[in-house]
């Protein structure tokens, strides 16, 4: 039965380092929670580490700009893994080839132009990442929709045939399918992923739920700490069913789920005081076991 908590500080030092999500957890993608940054600042100052583990296809480099721009304050966390840190080192790897047809916005121009010093020791290693049309494509990789303020998987739906009919694989670097920004709802990579293995494609995903993060999560945790922390020690803290908390669980992590975000509406109408028997009824629907619940993180 998961445990409804009513913060953090209630935990009572069982736990040495958080992996904690951003987008419905710690901002809502205009602004920042005041009670989930006090929350985080209180567990490091209390001697607790905080790895922010996101889904975002962007490098680290470019979602600690986003944070800084969203005033989070830099010590609320200690350090970050992002998707698209995994990404990028399959990518530079040749994962989907290195003649690659990219769809994303704008907004994610900093996943093939910024590098951290490790990932350009690997990118000296291998042949050049470039960027072609489709026809001439071996692989897709994809870090949101070109507009995801208009657009739906739908728009894509016609290239994304084609990359299936010409056998690409698609390297997914965002495997979220919705975000919410402040109150509207939008689809990310995740989304055209889903739609290109439901049209027989095949797609590589490299954030949670999936085991590339938490492995980049867990080297950045020991880099701080100097040394493994063990797994018994960290808490997966996030608003996402199949992302954070189904990844905490594959990768026996215990897990703390933020009901407030994406699925609020299902467990009351208080959303900052979850109803137990809804929670357990929308766990057990979808054969998920979270440790801990609570409405918003503070």
């Amino acid at each position: 039965m998961t445990e409804v908590i009513a913060s953090l500080a209630g935990l009572d030092g069982r736990y040495r380092a958080l992996f904690c999500d951003l987008w419905g957890c710690l901002h809502d993608g205009k602004r920042p929670y005041p009670a989930a940054v006090a929350a985080l600042q209180a567990f490091r100052a209390g001697g607790g580490r905080v790895i922010l583990v996101t889904n975002s296809p962007r490098p680290r480099s470019d979602v600690i700009r986003q944070l800084d721009g969203l005033g989070v304050p830099r010590d609320a966390w200690d350090d970050i893994a992002s998707s698209g840190d995994a990404a990028q080192y399959a990518a530079l790897t040749g994962a989907v080839g290195f003649k690659v047809h990219h769809i994303g916005g704008p907004k994610d121009e900093s996943f093939f132009s910024e590098l951290s010093e490790d990932l350009k020791v690997i990118a000296a290693q291998n042949p050049a990442l470039e960027r072609v049309a489709l026809a001439q494509a071996e692989g897709l990789i994809v870090t949101g929709l070109r507009d995801d303020q208009t657009e739906t998987p739908e728009d894509y739906r016609a290239e994304l045939l084609l990359a299936k009919t010409n056998g690409l694989t698609l390297l997914c670097a965002n495997p979220d399918i919705i975000v919410d920004i402040g109150e509207k709802r939008v689809y990310c990579a995740g989304a055209l992923a889903q739609a290109y293995e439901e049209m027989g494609g095949e797609a590589l995903y490299f954030g949670k739920p999936h085991p590339p993060i938490y492995d980049l999560a867990r080297r950045r945790l020991a880099a701080l700490n100097g040394g493994v922390i063990d797994d018994a020690e960290i808490l997966c803290v996030g608003d996402g069913i199949s992302t954070d908390v189904l990844g905490g669980q594959q990768e026996g992590l215990d897990s703390l789920f933020i009901t407030g975000g994406l699925a609020h509406a299902e467990f009351g109408a208080d959303v900052e005081n979850p109803d137990a028997l809804r929670l357990q009824d929308y766990l057990d629907a979808r054969e998920q076991v979270a440790t801990y619940a609570m409405g918003r993180l503070r």
